[in-house]
This record gives C-alpha cells, structure tokens and sequence, in this order.
C-alpha cells in the first residue's frame, strides 16, 4: 500500500501524479507543480482485459511508490490513472473499488484515450482514436456531451490494432501455404518475426502456447512492410485499418453533430505512430470525404504528456507550467516511448 497523502505537508512541494496504461506498457511521472518533471518510471502492461483488475492496481500501486522513493515523500495536489481496458463505466468503478485501500485512492480514473485526447489536443470539441494493440476512441463535445465505445474487440464490433493485423495476416498466410487462399508475402515474412522455419511452426507454436496469443501484434510490422513492397494482401489489410480509424472518427463527430465544424481528430498509438505513409494517406483522404471539416492531430509524443497535463490542470497548474510540463517531458521522450 501507498505511502503518499493528499495533504499538503509544511515545507514540502506538493506534486501531481500521472499514470497512463496501454495494452504493452505503462508510464507514470511526477510532477512539480511549475511543469517540472520530478520522476519517471515504466512498467508493462496495467490493463485490467488483459491482467485483472486487482493485478492492474497493483501495478499502478508500484509505479507510484517508485516514483516517491526517487523524489521523497510527497503530498499529491492532483493524480490521474488512465488505463486501456477501462472502457465501460461498470468497469471504471470496478477499479475504484479495488483501489479503494492505495492512498491515490481519491484520483480521477478514467480510461486511456483521455490521456491521448489531452496530449493532441485542448480544445473543447475533439476526438481521439488509439490504434495500437487495439482500436479505440472517444469523442468530447464543449457542454460535456461523450461518446465512447465499448472496445471489446469483435463481439462489440472492433476491428484493427497490432493484434487483429497480426491475426489476420497470419489468417491470409495459412490460407495461402495450404492452397485455400491467394499467395503473399506475409507467409515468407511471419515466420521471420519469431525465427520459425514455415507458417505451420508459427500456428503450431501459437496453439501450444509456446508464442503468447498477445505476440501477434508482433506480425504488424511486417504487413505495414509487404504492403509497401505491393503485396495485395497486405496492401489490403493496411487499407481496412485506414477505413476503420475513419469510421471510428467520422461516427463519432456525427454523434457528438460536430460534422459542421473544424474539430481535431487526434490520432495515436503505435499503429498510427509507425507513420506508415499508405495508412496515413489512407486516413486523410477518407476523412476527407467523411468528415471534410476535421483536422488530424498526429500525437506522436507519449500519452504520458496528455495524463501530466490533465493532473496538473486539476491541480491548478497555470499555462506556463503546462508549457513547462511539454517541453520537458519531450526532452525526456526517449527514455519515455523506447
């Protein structure tokens, strides 16, 4: 259990806290009120689809204990957890619950995409999808209107993100080696990922759990690359992502009925952040067509900045420190987002 408060103690700067949880890894920093960042520390994944609430609060737990003993004990003004796998409200409560003996009890939880829609963006109507292990987004409206999405994968109608390329290019692979399916590179490329010898290795390996299912998203990469090397297949699988970041975006502003305005679409996640050029011509030309108003914010920082502000903000933190606050943690992207 925690060892922080959320008085303020005489003589000691208080600090804000930011945690921010994706489906690979999770950031937390310290921060001084004036922007400066005090502490830093990574840990793996902290999100409760794929680890369980109570090992996902743990976690959280860790990583701000870690950060105290670099900076001492300190009383919190402000913290923010934003987590992927916080999706659906009965799940941002079950959370709740199960921190409610940490001493960050009391800090605003809230799901992952929160974190990004702040690192792109501070207007009042926006909307942010994360495509990165996973697919997701939310869309914020100036008189508090929100609309989100379960993101529970294919049962509430997602699709993209590292796993589902992966899954699927291994899908058109198999389909292509036994003949049921048009040939691609993808069946030469697979196997390279995880230094296997044929397709079958990588399906035998996935079925035995020799290679984690979660290792898929592993496989994205190299769709990214056989679809610029023209591979059909590939070049196939880019463009549905493209079209369902769209689709996510475009939905999204027709509900929030900011299709008439110049609202930023932000736009993160390691999918995205890969800067394939297929992909983002992909998401601009249907944007275009779909939502000819919107503006792309290509958030290439760690979402760790968008969680910083957020607690700052909460805390009081004015303009200059939230400057503070950006550029020094873009001087510390490396040790951030590597």
């Amino acid at each position: 259990m925690g060892t922080l408060t959320g008085g303020r103690a005489e003589g000691v700067a208080p600090i804000a806290i930011a945690v921010d949880g994706g489906g690979s890894k999770t950031d937390a920093i310290a921060v001084e009120l004036d922007g400066t960042v005090a502490a830093a520390a990574r840990a793996g994944t902290s999100s409760p689809h794929l680890i369980g609430m109570d090992a996902s609060a743990r976690i959280v737990d860790d990583l701000i204990e870690r950060l105290l003993a670099e900076t001492g004990p300190r009383p919190i003004a402000a913290a923010g957890i934003y987590l992927s796998g916080l999706d659906l409200p009965a799940e941002v409560e079950a959370f709740r619950s199960g921190i409610a003996g940490y001493a960050w009890a009391d800090a605003v939880v809230d799901n992952d995409l929160f974190a990004l829609l702040r690192a792109g963006t501070s207007e009042p109507d926006a909307v942010a999808v994360v495509c990165g292990t996973g697919i997701n987004c939310v869309g914020v409206r100036a008189d508090g209107a929100v609309v989100r999405y379960p993101s529970l994968g294919m049962i509430s109608g997602d699709w993209g993100g590292g796993w589902h390329l992966g899954e699927q290019a291994l899908w058109h692979a198999a389909r292509a080696v036994d003949g049921r399916g048009s040939a691609t590179a993808l069946s030469a490329a697979i196997p390279a990922v995880y230094g296997l010898d044929d397709v079958q290795a990588v399906i035998e390996a996935l079925h035995f759990a020799r290679i984690p299912n979660a290792d898929l998203a592993r496989i994205a990469p190299s769709v990214f690359a056989c679809a610029e090397d023209g591979d059909a297949v590939a070049v196939g699988l880019v463009d549905r992502q493209a079209e369902e970041i769209v689709a996510l975006a475009a939905t999204t502003l027709r509900r929030l009925e900011l299709l008439g305005r110049p609202v930023p679409v932000v736009l993160g996640g390691g999918i995205v952040g890969s800067r394939d050029a297929r992909l983002l011509d992909g998401i601009a030309s249907g944007l275009a067509e779909r939502a000819p108003l919107a503006r792309i914010e290509l958030v290439t920082a760690a979402p760790i900045l968008g969680a910083a502000l957020l607690a700052l903000e909460a805390a009081g933190a004015g303009p200059d420190a939230l400057a503070h606050a950006r550029s020094g943690l873009a001087e510390r992207r490396a040790a951030l987002v590597r």
